[in-house]
């Protein structure tokens, strides 16, 4: 006897823009931290602001990483699941 094939997941398109929102927002973040220090004209603010660069870059790859979800996430619906029939 077959074993049934797994369920299917729908992700609906709310929560897929939500995704792509949360994914440009973070990747703005994360640039904006990364950049400012390059802009910012007092040498005190200049240092606070590159130290934080740490969580520009979490914010960076964190924005990345949703945006890579999301790409997953069209493939995925816009082709059907994968694997043998």
């Amino acid at each position: 006897m077959p074993l049934p094939s797994p369920p299917i997941r729908r992700h609906s398109n709310k929560a897929n823009n939500e995704l792509l929102i949360k994914s440009g927002l973070c990747i703005l973040i994360g640039l904006a931290v990364l950049v400012s220090p390059y802009f910012i004209k007092s040498p005190g603010m200049q240092g606070i602001v590159a130290g934080a660069s740490l969580v520009g870059w979490f914010a960076l790859a964190l924005g990345l990483a949703f945006g890579g979800l999301w790409l997953r996430r069209k493939f995925t619906r816009s082709h059907g699941p994968a694997g043998p029939q």
